[in-house]
């Protein structure tokens, strides 16, 4: 297993498409990822780029590096979650961007336009090792 399939396996992904709207692509193994989510992200909705510690996890946003936008125009926002131990190597804001970002980039590119969200399936990325909760 690859260092790059244990850290998917401990992402959670939100973010939209082109024309499907915000949603999750990774849940970290977690059955309702939501709490977490909402919980790192409180009063977060201003910035448009950070890295924010909460106990174990960090959170990263940052702007589609392509710089791809929604249909109305907006610049599509990646938001993750980086669960447990795996997020304690993440000492900026660009160590996270330059580590996450690759790993999710190609599936992105491949499902950001379509007319309907994608499953996990769709994503063709390998998870693995989600952490236990």
């Amino acid at each position: 297993m690859s260092s790059d399939q244990s850290l998917l396996g401990h992402l959670i992904w939100a973010t939209r498409g082109r024309s499907w709207g915000f949603r999750f692509l990774l849940d970290g193994g977690l059955s309702d990822p939501l709490l977490d989510y909402e919980r790192i992200f409180r009063n977060t909705q201003d910035e448009p780029a950070l890295l924010r510690r909460d106990g174990k996890n960090v959170a990263v946003r940052f702007p589609d590096p392509l710089g791809r936008r929604d249909a109305a125009g907006r610049v599509i926002p990646h938001e993750f979650i980086v669960l447990g131990g795996s997020a304690g190597e993440f000492q900026s804001y660009e160590d996270a961007l330059d580590t996450i970002w690759p790993l999710v980039a190609d599936a992105f590119a491949e499902v950001w336009d379509a007319e309907n969200p994608p499953s996990l399936a769709d994503l063709d990325i390998t998870t693995s090792d989600p952490p236990q909760k």
